[in-house]
């Protein structure tokens, strides 16, 4: 058992480094393609094309597991997965007006958080009060407390940009700070679907499909829902801003598609790895991976920002603080370990 623990536990960090570089590819290409070619692009590979792929190639007979499910459950992982593109579309408005680092902390902090607490307070509320649930929420407790640095980090970068060059876009903070509450509200149901999807799982298993390759049954109906949000409103940005004609147009170039589609396959190949690391944790392995999948895809968005340059012109100090908050991340995962 502590075996699989500590394997599980490898999983998630290695999916949370895999899924905190999603966005990387994205960055030159919107010299050419609009947010909206990409990540219609993005969600067609990451979100439809990969997850059915992954799950008829490693769950025997698919199609029986899923008729074999009740409808109404399959729409509630679904709904689920819906809720999370609504917090996956408001995630990129709200990075848009308060900056990434700050973005990153308060909605995959909240993510982290909700996603773990919400599941075993509905599915195993009697593990709250036991020593796993104890460490979990300890554990937890130091997610806040790094997600807090790394907001007064990013406030602090904010700042002194602004010092060095006035941008006039304060007025957009507060309704930036708003949109990014509600993301991470929506955003762990994504993880809630995951765990309500268990049936699935479990007939996955009930067909063939070995431990942790059971869990590819999920994604495919939770990823589904969302989808049709994240496609939905990059399709609305495409004729509302006339970008349709960016994917012919001849600036564009193979990278376009390539990298687009690698955000797609960075970012369902960090969740899968995740899905396979919870399956062999344990009974509370989508519980207590959550926070520790999140707190590294934190982590790694914050060294891929500074490496990148996205921290240029900030002081020392405001640096500081940001490792400050990613070393107690970094504690956060080693915390919530014990509960495996």
């Amino acid at each position: 058992m502590a075996s699989g623990a500590l394997a599980g536990t490898l999983l998630a960090v290695i999916g949370g480094v895999i899924h905190g570089s999603f966005a990387l590819p994205m960055k030159g290409m919107q010299r050419h393609w609009a947010w909206e070619n990409i990540w219609l692009v993005y969600s067609v590979v990451g979100l439809i094309c990969l997850p059915l792929l992954l799950a008829f190639a490693t769950v025997p007979s698919l199609i029986d597991v899923y008729s074999g499910t009740s409808l109404s459950l399959l729409l509630q992982v679904a709904i689920y997965g819906a809720g999370w593109g609504i917090g996956s579309t408001l995630f990129g408005l709200g990075i848009s007006r308060i900056g990434m680092a700050l973005g990153f902390a308060i909605i995959l902090g909240m993510t982290s958080c909700l996603g773990s607490l919400i599941p075993m307070l509905v599915l195993h509320p009697a593990d709250l009060n036991t020593h796993n649930g104890h460490v979990l929420l300890m554990g937890l407790g130091v997610v806040v407390v790094g997600i807090v640095i790394c907001a007064r980090a990013g406030a602090l970068r904010d700042r002194d940009r602004e010092a060095a060059s006035p941008t006039g876009m304060k007025g957009a903070f507060a309704a930036g700070f708003l949109i990014c509450i509600v993301s991470g509200i929506l955003s762990p149901m994504l993880n809630i679907g995951f765990n309500f999807g268990e049936p699935i799982q479990k007939a996955a298993a009930a067909h063939g499909a070995v431990l942790g390759m059971d869990a590819n049954s999920i994604w495919v109906p939770g990823l589904a829902g969302g989808f049709l949000i994240n496609a939905g409103y990059s399709i609305y940005l495409l004729f509302k801003n006339k970008t349709w004609g960016l994917f012919t147009s001849p600036g564009t170039t193979s990278w376009h598609w390539i990298g687009s589609a690698l955000m797609g396959a960075l970012w369902f190949g960090g969740m899968s790895i995740y899905g396979i690391g919870t399956a062999i944790m344990g009974p509370l392995g989508k519980v207590v991976g959550w926070p520790v999948f999140m707190s590294v895809v934190i982590v790694t968005a914050n060294v891929n920002g500074l490496l990148s340059g996205e921290w240029k012109g900030a002081k020392s100090s405001s640096v500081a603080w940001a490792w400050g908050g990613i070393a107690l991340l970094v504690l956060a995962i080693i915390v919530v370990r014990g509960a495996a």
